[in-house]
């Protein structure tokens, strides 16, 4: 999965140079990717079923689903029922970070008249400090330990570190870059005037940046499961990020200007 934070950072030191389509474009991706690592863990990282646990949070699922639909706006509603259905979700085994997707999903996005602002953007606002300054690093730091006593570089040649350093460097810009000619060729998509392919191709590898997420996912699948990759897999994953930060920087860095068309 893409780390968000890391990939807006290099696009905030390119500056100007990055088109705003390009921005959102990324920024758009990013987030779906993480959305898709949140589905694989609530799925294939998932130990006993509670079926009782996972019934109740059905059911405080679909309160959070009739709150929005019966037009109800007051923050504190989803935040109580959200906090009903993350501990539901706890106790029934699946991962518990899929109730706060739910409940996000759940809040009213849209503008009323004569308000400042959405239910949704009010949350986020007073969220931000907390998880830009506290949860976000805490949860970097603790997913980040790497021990380097008795790492071996040639460990790295392994199949699994290489897999996982192909995988972000060449595999994700690959991906990305294949589904984006195709959504173009077919007319599906357009690429906006002030958009190159050249462009296109550094935000590819800029989603590559798998930092927190995929060091997340990992620590599932090897260390809770007792395979020994539990120290080549963090140092694999850190290696392709800063690889395919600098490619994606680079590429950025001398693509040429595209002039800013008609707004699309």
């Amino acid at each position: 999965a893409t780390d968000i934070a890391f990939a807006l950072g290099v696009l905030a030191l390119l500056g100007s140079r990055v088109p705003v389509a390009l921005k959102v474009f990324l920024m758009t991706l990013a987030v779906l990717d993480d959305l898709g690592a949140i589905v694989i863990i609530a799925v294939f990282y998932t130990g006993n079923l509670s079926f009782a646990a996972l019934g109740s949070g059905l059911i405080f699922a679909l309160g959070l689903v009739i709150l929005n639909r019966s037009g109800v706006r007051h923050t504190g509603a989803y935040i109580v029922l959200g906090l009903v259905l993350w501990f539901c979700v706890l106790k029934s085994g699946v991962h518990a970070t899929l109730a706060g997707v739910i409940t996000a999903f759940a809040m009213p996005g849209r503008l009323e008249p004569n308000t400042p602002g959405s239910p949704l953007e009010h949350t986020i606002h007073h969220l931000h400090p907390w998880v830009a300054f506290g949860i976000l690093p805490m949860f970097a730091f603790v997913n980040a330990g790497i021990v380097f006593d008795g790492l071996n570089p040639s460990m790295l040649l392994e199949p699994l570190p290489l897999g996982i350093i192909l995988g972000l460097v060449i595999g994700k810009p690959l991906g990305v870059m294949l589904f984006s000619a195709i959504a173009v060729l077919s007319g599906y998509c357009r690429l906006p005037s002030q958009l190159s392919w050249r462009q296109l191709l550094g935000a590819a590898f800029l989603c590559g940046i798998g930092f927190t997420m995929s060091i997340f996912v990992a620590s599932l699948a090897f260390q809770e499961s007792g395979i020994g990759y539990a120290r080549t897999d963090r140092l694999a994953i850190i290696i392709a990020s800063l690889l395919a930060g600098v490619a994606g920087y680079l590429i950025l860095r001398t693509a040429k200007t595209q002039p800013a068309g008609p707004q699309e």
